[in-house]
């Protein structure tokens, strides 16, 4: 399959088509030779200038302050990729994860593996604590510094 046959731009096209319409902000896709990652901007709410819809104006402002969340990760301790490779949660396909969230972690503690040059490489907790969060996948691509886990520290 060539990557950029006239038929595969207007399937990009209907992708991007439809992730517009359903408000997604962030999209990548992965599949061997072809590889496509797309970001949209939020387009802002609109209020209403007219007067005699100062109740509507109140009730689609609102949702507009609320729909802005505070950072989820603010005040934890994001263990970070010191390597570009594949991110695998367990040892081996249909084994037990290496970590669970809730699950409480000492420094040093394996958290997962990154395949890099098919070199499997443990990737140890930098810090103690709770396992908040895992912030990747199974088999997703991981860039150097890309935070992987995210930590209650205590």
């Amino acid at each position: 399959m060539n990557p950029l046959h006239p038929e595969n731009f207007q399937d990009l096209k209907q992708l991007i088509d439809f992730l517009k319409a359903n408000q997604v902000a962030d999209f990548e896709l992965d599949r061997g030779d072809v590889k496509v990652r797309l970001r949209f901007d939020q387009p802002p709410v609109a209020v209403p200038a007219d007067s005699s819809s100062t109740a509507v104006s109140a009730s689609v402002a609102a949702p507009a302050v609320a729909a802005a969340p505070a950072d989820p990760l603010a005040g934890l301790h994001l263990v970070k990729s010191p390597m570009v490779g594949t991110y695998y949660g367990s040892p081996s396909p249909g084994s037990a994860p290496f970590v669970a969230i809730g699950e409480r972690v000492e420094k040093g503690k394996v958290l997962c593996i990154l395949e890099a040059m098919k070199l499997m490489n443990e990737i140890e907790s930098d810090a103690a604590g709770e396992v908040v969060k895992c912030l990747v996948s199974n088999g997703q691509p991981i860039e150097f510094g890309q935070p992987l886990f995210a930590l209650r520290v205590g």
